[in-house]
C-alpha cells in the first residue's frame, strides 16, 4: 500500500475528529431514562445483557521460563515492557528464551495481551491487541492472553473503565496482581444486536487509526527535525546568506553557568511556599519544568528560559526553566542570549556518556560542563539556525496536542458507547445472532 500524503493524514485527523465527538444523550443520575435499566455496570439500555468476561472468550496463562532459558535467540517473549498506549512494540531490551513453548503461552492475531502482575500497581491491566505480524510470540508468567470471540468490542472493553476499575477493585493489597478468575467473574455490558456490536468496534477502531496516522505524522515530523540538527548544527548545511567559518569554542566561554546546590530538606514543601525545587529528572516533563516540591531556602537561583543541564544520572538531558527555580544538585542553568544553545545541547544529548563518571551513579563535574567545546557560528546564523529548529518544535508541538485531543475523544466514545448511552445503529438492535 502506498504511503499516504501528509496532506492525508492530517485531513484524516480534521475529519476523525468532527465524526467521532459524539454527547451523551442523558446524564447518569438517580433518575433512569425511559428504555434503559440499572444493572450491576450502572444503567444500560434495556435490551443489553451484562456478562462475565468468560462469556466473552478464554484467558491463558504465560510462560514461566527459568534465567538459563535466556538467550540472544530463540523465541520472544511479550512482557509488559512491550505494550505502550494500547498498543505492541518492541524494544531492545526484549527477552528471548531458547525453550520449548507450549501452545497456550503462544500468541495469535487478534489475542488482548493483558498485564496482570507487575510491582508497579499502575501498571497491571494494560492491554494491547495482537498484529498479525507478532503472531507466533511467547508471552511471559506476569502477562495473560485473552482470546475473545467477538471482532474487537471485547478489546475496547478492557480498555475502558468499566473493566480497568473492576481491576483496581480486586487487585491484591500486598501483591500486584489479578488472577485468572478475577478476570473470569469482571462483568461488562453487552449489546445483544450483531450490528450495534460490530458498528461500535468500527467506530473505536477508526478513533485508534486516527491516533496511529498522528503516531507516524509526528514520528515522521520528529526524523525530519534530527536530519535537519545533523545538517545545521553540524555545519554541513548553511542557512542561505551565511558564510565564514565557525569557531571552536568552550561552553564556559560563551555561557553563564549556574551549578545547582540542594537547600536542606527541612525547607522543603509542598505547598508552593519559596521557589519550585529541580533536582533532576523527576521535576521535568517533555522538557520544561514542573512543580512538585517547593522550598523557602534559595541557594542557587534559576531563572525563566534558562536552559537546564542534569548532571547526574541521566547525565546530559535538557530542559528549559518555565519559572524561576531553586536549583538542585543534580542540575545547572545555563544562559545564552538566544535559542542556539539549547537546540545544540539537545542534539548532542548521547555523547554525555563519555563524560560521566562515579562508581554509584554518573555524573559530570563543572569543570566538565566548562571545558565541552562546540563549533560555533555568527550571532545572526545562530538565530536563523535555532529559528528553523524551533518551528519544527511547535509544529511537532501542536501534533502532539491534537493527538491527545484525539486520546480523550477516543476515551469520551468508550464511556458513551461501551455503557449503551449513545447509540449507533437503530435498525440492527433486533440482530441478535453475533457473538
Amino acid at each position: 500500500m502506498a504511503e499516504r500524503s501528509e496532506a492525508m493524514e492530517e485531513q484524516t485527523v480534521r475529519d476523525g475528529s468532527a465524526v467521532y465527538s459524539v454527547e451523551p444523550e442523558f446524564a447518569t443520575a438517580e433518575y433512569v431514562p425511559p428504555g434503559y435499566k440499572r444493572t450491576e455496570v450502572g444503567v444500560i439500555p434495556e435490551d443489553w445483557e451484562v456478562k462475565h468476561l468468560s462469556e466473552l472468550g478464554i484467558s491463558y496463562a504465560g510462560l514461566t521460563y527459568k534465567p538459563s532459558n535466556v538467550r540472544s535467540f530463540g523465541s520472544l517473549v511479550l512482557r509488559s515492557s512491550n505494550i505502550k498506549d494500547g498498543k505492541l512494540v518492541f524494544n531492545s531490551d526484549d527477552v528471548f528464551v531458547d525453550a520449548t513453548i507450549p501452545p497456550r503461552a503462544i500468541v495469535r492475531e487478534g489475542d488482548i495481551l493483558i498485564c496482570v502482575r507487575n510491582g508497579s500497581a499502575r501498571l497491571i491491566g494494560k492491554c494491547a491487541r495482537i498484529p498479525k505480524s507478532a503472531e507466533g510470540h511467547a508471552f511471559g508468567a506476569f502477562m495473560t492472553v485473552f482470546r475473545a470471540n467477538d471482532d474487537g468490542l471485547t478489546f475496547y472493553l478492557f480498555q475502558s473503565d468499566i473493566v480497568q476499575r473492576q481491576i483496581q477493585e480486586r487487585m491484591g493489597a500486598t501483591i500486584n496482581q489479578i488472577t485468572g478468575k478475577d478476570l473470569s467473574e469482571f462483568l461488562v455490558p453487552v449489546p445483544t444486536a450483531a450490528g450495534e456490536k460490530r458498528a461500535i468496534a468500527t467506530a473505536l477502531s477508526d478513533a485508534d487509526a486516527l491516533i496511529e496516522s498522528l503516531d507516524r505524522l509526528i514520528a515522521k515530523k520528529r526524523a525530519i527535525k534530527q536530519a535537519a540538527m545533523q545538517q545545521l548544527l553540524t555545519c554541513q548545511t548553511r542557512l542561505p546568506g551565511f558564510s565564514g567559518e565557525w569557531e571552536t569554542k568552550r561552553l564556559g566561554e560563551i555561557a553563564d553557568i549556574e551549578m545547582g546546590q540542594s537547600p536542606s530538606s527541612k525547607f522543603y514543601n509542598r505547598n508552593g511556599e519559596g521557589l519550585p525545587l529541580i533536582q533532576g529528572n523527576a521535576d521535568i516533563d517533555d522538557r520544561r519544568t514542573i512543580r512538585r516540591i517547593s522550598t523557602t531556602q534559595v541557594t542557587k537561583r534559576g531563572q525563566r528560559g534558562d536552559v537546564l543541564l542534569s548532571v547526574r544520572a541521566p547525565v546530559g538531558e535538557v530542559s528549559r526553566a518555565t519559572f524561576d527555580v531553586c536549583l538542585g544538585r543534580g542540575v545547572c542553568a545555563l544562559r545564552f542570549p538566544n535559542d542556539f544553545l539549547f537546540h545544540y545541547l539537545v542534539f548532542i544529548e548521547p555523547s554525555w556518556a563519555k563524560h560521566s563518571k562515579g562508581s554509584t551513579f554518573d555524573s559530570v563535574s563543572s569543570a566538565d560542563i566548562r571545558n565541552l567545546e562546540m563549533e560555533l557560528p555568527g550571532a545572526e546564523e545562530q538565530i536563523a539556525i535555532a529559528t528553523v529548529l524551533s518551528d519544527m518544535d511547535t509544529e511537532i508541538e501542536a501534533l502532539e496536542q491534537r493527538r491527545e485531543k484525539a486520546r480523550q475523544i477516543k476515551q469520551g466514545m468508550m464511556q458513551q458507547l461501551l455503557t449503551g448511552r449513545v447509540r449507533l445503529i437503530e435498525e440492527t438492535r433486533e440482530d441478535a445472532s453475533y457473538g
